[in-house]
């Protein structure tokens, strides 16, 4: 897979009209588009037609976490809309996890389209040991993101959401049909914001075993995003 094939452009916009036109700059070069909750809260279901319109694949970064009935139902909805991918958070536990795939997969089914793959987020980029131990769990974040990458894999879960970091370790544990996919990716000449703690570079990224990479204001608050992205295939 090519890196322009493996980049998630993290659409987070507050509207869809400035998450298309960004979109739209970027037709022919990106195939992933990822909405978050701010860009779907926004605007519905209707801005990942709208994306899938253009042309892309979107990954439904929504972050799914309740009761497992909840969370089926959720997904059910979820896995109608066509979107490649879409998460939970595997902190959840086996039942959640498990619930999401099967709801993801019955909603595909009765819509007619592919199911999404179902990702666990571990750890998010943000949480450091400070965090972790705000919320009572003491491991350390690589421990704890190998617990819940563990967990997620045997409940079926298709994937994971881990910092880059963590990758390797997660590759040669889950094998090479899982996808992995790593936010907090900064290419070498873009600065790291303050709300992300575990971040690498696309290359290192994919050294390590991630299969996708989600990057986002390189992109998207560039004066040209289109030039930004081309810039980052350069990096290869």
């Amino acid at each position: 897979m090519s890196l322009k094939d493996r980049i998630i452009v993290a659409l987070d916009q507050p509207d869809a009209l400035s998450a298309l036109a960004c979109g739209r700059a970027l037709t022919g070069r990106a195939k992933w588009v990822k909405v978050g909750m701010t860009l779907y809260y926004a605007e519905g279901p209707g801005i990942v037609r709208q994306l899938r319109d253009l042309g892309f694949d979107v990954f439904l970064d929504l972050k799914l976490h309740d009761i497992p009935n909840q969370v089926r139902g959720a997904a059910f909805a979820l896995g109608g809309l066509g979107a490649g991918m879409i998460t939970v958070h595997a902190s959840g536990g086996h039942d959640m996890i498990a619930a999401a795939v099967q709801g993801a997969r019955e909603g595909a089914e009765q819509a007619g389209v592919r199911a999404p793959a179902v990702l666990a987020i571990t750890v998010l980029t943000s949480i450091d040991v400070a965090t972790l131990l705000q919320t009572g769990v003491s491991r350390g974040p690589a421990e704890q993101v190998w617990e819940l990458a563990g967990l997620a894999h045997r409940a079926g879960a298709d994937g994971v959401v881990c910092s880059p970091r963590e990758a390797r370790d997660l590759r040669g544990m889950l094998g090479m049909d899982t996808l992995i996919v790593t936010p907090g990716i900064r290419p070498s000449w873009a600065s790291t914001p303050d709300d992300q703690a575990r971040t690498s570079t696309p290359l290192a990224a994919i050294q390590a075993g991630a299969s996708h990479l989600v990057i986002g204001r390189p992109i998207t608050a560039a004066a040209d995003p289109a030039a930004a992205f081309d810039h980052i295939l350069e990096e290869e």
